[in-house]
Order: structure tokens, then C-alpha cells, then sequence
């Protein structure tokens, strides 16, 4: 048994939530998982590296070099062109070629007393600007808002300020919508619902209204549905061994319906991972040993 008494499977399913098939599985922690714009990879997060493997699990994990930056955390994207991996590490942002190579790092170096730290979450589809959480010191309490920066380095934009925790910004295929989950519309600590709003930060509208608490929406690339992925009530954050559900929606909200029930969490769908053809979906599954 592995310490954590459990084990990762990388999965895929189809849109409809069955066809589930397992490319890998491991009893190392492996979270995250894209699918390359080209559908030739999977790239996903395990002990702080990046890493791809063919979604029919063919071939063995290759590890994606990232030079001298390690200890990643599970949050990157892939630019619609393939060619970039954008990815967060020690609370900055980076790029680096699909291939590997030496990252160029993009974020700005902030007032030590914020303590400001960038978690990527999305990419426009031009690829001009990158859609991140920053996590700040600010009034005596830590802020969760929403910002973006330009891929080829600039200015901080803020998008969000509200007291309560903003996360998972996720540009549409077609640039005209930011998704995210956040708990401004909770009565109770914790109760993330899904949204949408205008790439400037206008026009926010709520998605999901239930007694769940639901995260990360990822909208696929034919713009046609969402994804998302739903605790039950009463959870903080998005926690790992849970009893979760994989639920899809049309991208105003409408059509709502459970996919997938099974354990996972933190991890399962932290990134957009959807298969550039819109029919299957990539996740990971904990299962107890």
C-alpha cells in the first residue's frame, strides 16, 4: 500500500461520462492532466515535474524538461498552438517550449509585504495573455482575486476584488468569456458556485445554484458544453479524497447533469482537459488500496 492508501488512475471518459478507459495508473500523487491541442499527449503534474504520456497510454510517462525551475504546482496550460506549456512554481509564472527547454518566467516581482503568489489557471485562445489567481496579504486577511498578465511579459491586470475567494479563471474558445468559481454569492464559508464574466472583469454572471460546492469549469473547445467538478456540501476548498462528481452544463448554465461519481478532489480537473475534438475528457481517479 502506498503511504497515502490509495492510488492516481489517469483516465479518460467520453462526454457522455462513459467509455471510461485508464492510460496510467500509479501510487504516486498525479494531478492535473491536459490534453495537447494536437490530441497526441496528456501532460499532467506528478512530484513537482511535468509530464506527458499518449492518451491510448501506449508508451511510458516521459518527463517534460523544465531546466533550472522545479517543485511545480499542478496548475499550467498549453497555448491553442501547441508550441508553449505555461505553469506556476513557487508563486510565479512561467513558459516553456512543449518539448522542454528553459523556461522564461513572466510574472513581476511584487512588494515582499503582499505576499502576492500566481497560480495559472488559463490562456487566451491568441495567446496573448495568461488568466491567473493571485493570493495576497492584504488588510490583515488573504485575498483571492483574479488577474492577467501579457504571455510575453507586462503589466498585473486586476479583474476581481471581492472579500471573498475568487479562483480557476478559464478563458471560451472564443475570448468572449472568463470562467471561474467563487464564493461572493455563499451565505456559508466554502460554498464555491460556478460564473462567468467578460475578459475585463464586467458582466458577471452565476452559473450553478445548489447545494454543492462547485469548482473549476472548463468549457471545450467547440464551445459547445462545461465541465466541472462538485463536492458535497459543506466542503472548504477543493480537497483531495472526497466523494466528488464530474457534471456537465451548457456554457450559460442551462442543461445541467452528473457525468461521473467517484473519488478524487484536488487534482482531478484543476486544468482544462478537454481533448481538442470535444468528445473525451481527461481526469484523474483515486482508488483505495
Amino acid at each position: 500500500m502506498s503511504a497515502s492508501g490509495r492510488r492516481a488512475l489517469l483516465t479518460t471518459i467520453a462526454i457522455d461520462g462513459q467509455d471510461r478507459r485508464t492510460v496510467y495508473q500509479t501510487a504516486e500523487q498525479l494531478e492535473a492532466p491536459n490534453w495537447s491541442p494536437d490530441g497526441r499527449w496528456l501532460v499532467y503534474n506528478a512530484a513537482g515535474a511535468l509530464w506527458r504520456i499518449p492518451p491510448d497510454g501506449s508508451a511510458a510517462p516521459q518527463r517534460i524538461d523544465t531546466g533550472g525551475v522545479d517543485r511545480l504546482n499542478n496548475d499550467h496550460v498549453i497555448a491553442a498552438d501547441g508550441a508553449t506549456i505555461y505553469f506556476s512554481a513557487a508563486g510565479h509564472l512561467y513558459a516553456v517550449p512543449f518539448a522542454g527547454g528553459s523556461p522564461r518566467r513572466i510574472s513581476n516581482d511584487q512588494d515582499p509585504a503582499r505576499r502576492f503568489q500566481y497560480y495559472l489557471h488559463g490562456v487566451s485562445p491568441d495567446g496573448t495573455t495568461l488568466a491567473y489567481v493571485g493570493v495576497e496579504q492584504r488588510d490583515g486577511a488573504t485575498r483571492a482575486d483574479l488577474w492577467t498578465i501579457p504571455t510575453a511579459g507586462g503589466p498585473d491586470t486586476r479583474l476581481t476584488d471581492y472579500p471573498a475567494p475568487d479562483d480557476g479563471p478559464e478563458y471560451s474558445p472564443d475570448g468572449e468569456w472568463i470562467y471561474f468559481n467563487s464564493e461572493r454569492a455563499a451565505t456559508v464559508a466554502g460554498h464555491a458556485q460556478c460564473f462567468r464574466m467578460r475578459p475585463d472583469g464586467r458582466g458577471v454572471e452565476q452559473l450553478t445554484h445548489d447545494e454543492r460546492v462547485n469548482w473549476f469549469p472548463h468549457i471545450a473547445p467547440d464551445g459547445a458544453w462545461v465541465v466541472y467538478l462538485s463536492f458535497p456540501p459543506g466542503t472548504l476548498g477543493h480537497p483531495a479524497d472526497r466523494d466528488v462528481i464530474l457534471r456537465r452544463m451548457r456554457p450559460d448554465g442551462s442543461e445541467q447533469r452528473d457525468l461521473l461519481a467517484f473519488w478524487g478532489g484536488q487534482g482531478t480537473i484543476n486544468v482544462n482537459s478537454w481533448s481538442p475534438c470535444s468528445q473525451r475528457l481527461a481526469l484523474v481517479v483515486y482508488e483505495r488500496e
